[in-house]
């Protein structure tokens, strides 16, 4: 068990790395907003934030909670005025008229959580030019897709062949994305799988950073005999049909399942459950979610984890408060490493409390110098999710399995 433990942490932040030199498949930008503290709030007072949920609400235990509690908290330490708002059905429609309606009670900040508001931003945010959007995870892509169809065109999926200032109006936007195949360096002993929700850009990134992951650890160790299950369910949340692929995956011998995508980790859990099995959660210290969820404890090894409570809460309070919106509108801010000492000051990283299960073998002392290494560029993961998961594959044998549904 240590010897799994030690494999399994240890790839969780090697392979997160090597995105940081890679060439990034979506337009954004890198580089975080400058932090001028020195300027005074711009109209103080009179600022009003609304957060709109995307299909989840604000007790998902995931992005939506997270997102909620951070504005939340700003709202409060700041005495500015808060609510929030939930769209009737999970569609572009719902979520615009949900913005629509925050606009017109006068929230003039609007900060929106998920890959899904990217058709809401591009049919919304023209509308209110006076309205600051921050979305958190949605990238050029998610904003493409539906402003080339707008405009007629048909979208190949690939950002990097489209100007996303000619289709999308940025002037009054801010996006943040994440690094997930840093974080999404998860990987195990022998057999392992990886349960994503859909194959959209940020669970495909998560995906493959733990496919390399797994076979640089096994690569390491000298291991020939490592097989890792791959497929995504077709959705985010969990259901008989995909806890019943779980079910033969851990009765095959899986040991750990990376579940990433929402609610989609009940059908991991409800498999892993009945095996004695693993699972490793995602987006935030799942441990204590699925412990509750499952009635069991220690089910959880650990969790592949992005900074949303801290972007949100950040970006809220240099905006609001340092009246600072120059340096954030119309950019697409890739987030990940920015320090190579704490680990805890990172937009991604894994828990370093009792949410990952440490072992003599891999201890919190052994993980800040993988965060070190990592942060030197000495270890690299990439991010083109243009591959295939066994395109990432050297020494270990990679099923996948395509979709479970859609």
């Amino acid at each position: 068990m240590k010897k799994f433990l030690a494999l399994t942490l240890a790839l969780v932040m090697s392979l997160s790395l090597v995105a940081c030199g890679d060439k990034k498949t979506d337009d954004t930008k890198t580089d975080e907003p400058d932090q001028k503290t020195e300027q005074p709030a711009e109209n103080e007072g009179a600022y009003k934030v609304a957060m709109i949920t995307d299909y989840g609400d604000i007790t998902d235990q995931s992005f939506n909670q997270t997102t909620y509690e951070a504005c939340k908290a700003f709202a409060e330490d700041n005495g500015v005025e808060f609510s929030y708002f939930k769209p009737a059905g999970d569609n572009t429609a719902d979520r615009v008229a949900m913005i629509e309606k925050a606009a017109d009670e006068g929230y003039n900040v609007i900060v929106m959580p998920g890959y899904a508001f990217g058709g809401a931003i591009v049919e919304a945010a023209p509308e209110f030019p006076d309205v600051k959007f921050i979305a958190l995870d949605v990238a050029a892509g998610d904003l493409l897709e539906t402003a080339v169809a707008n405009a007629g065109e048909s979208y190949d999926y690939n950002p990097s062949n489209w100007d996303l200032n000619k289709y999308v109006d940025m002037s009054n936007v801010y996006c943040a994305v994440y690094q997930e195949e840093l974080c999404g360096y998860m990987a195990g002993y022998k057999n392992l799988g990886f349960l994503g929700g859909m194959a959209v850009p940020a669970v495909v990134r998560y995906g493959y950073g733990f496919v390399q992951g797994v076979d640089a650890a096994a690569a390491d160790l000298g291991l020939t005999d490592v097989s890792l299950n791959y497929v995504y369910g077709g959705q985010f949340f969990g259901d008989a049909d995909i806890t019943a692929v779980m079910d033969t995956w851990y009765a095959g011998g899986t040991e750990v399942v990376f579940a990433c995508g929402g609610g989609i980790y009940t059908s991991a859990v409800d498999a892993a459950k009945k095996a004695n099995a693993k699972v490793i959660g995602v987006d935030v210290d799942q441990a204590g979610v699925i412990a509750g969820y499952a009635g069991v404890e220690g089910m959880t090894v650990t969790s592949a984890m992005k900074g949303l409570y801290p972007t949100t809460y950040d970006t809220l309070t240099d905006v609001i408060v340092n009246g600072n919106w120059d340096a954030y509108k119309g950019k697409i801010a890739t987030l990940g490493l920015v320090s190579g000492d704490d680990p805890e000051l990172n937009y991604v990283q894994i828990p370093m409390g009792e949410g990952t299960q440490w072992s003599d073998s891999f201890t919190q002392d052994d993980y800040k110098a993988m965060v070190k290494d990592m942060f030197d560029g000495k270890i690299t993961v990439s991010n083109d999710v243009s591959k295939t998961p066994s395109d990432f594959a050297t020494v270990i044998a990679v099923e996948d399995q395509g979709a479970i549904k859609g």
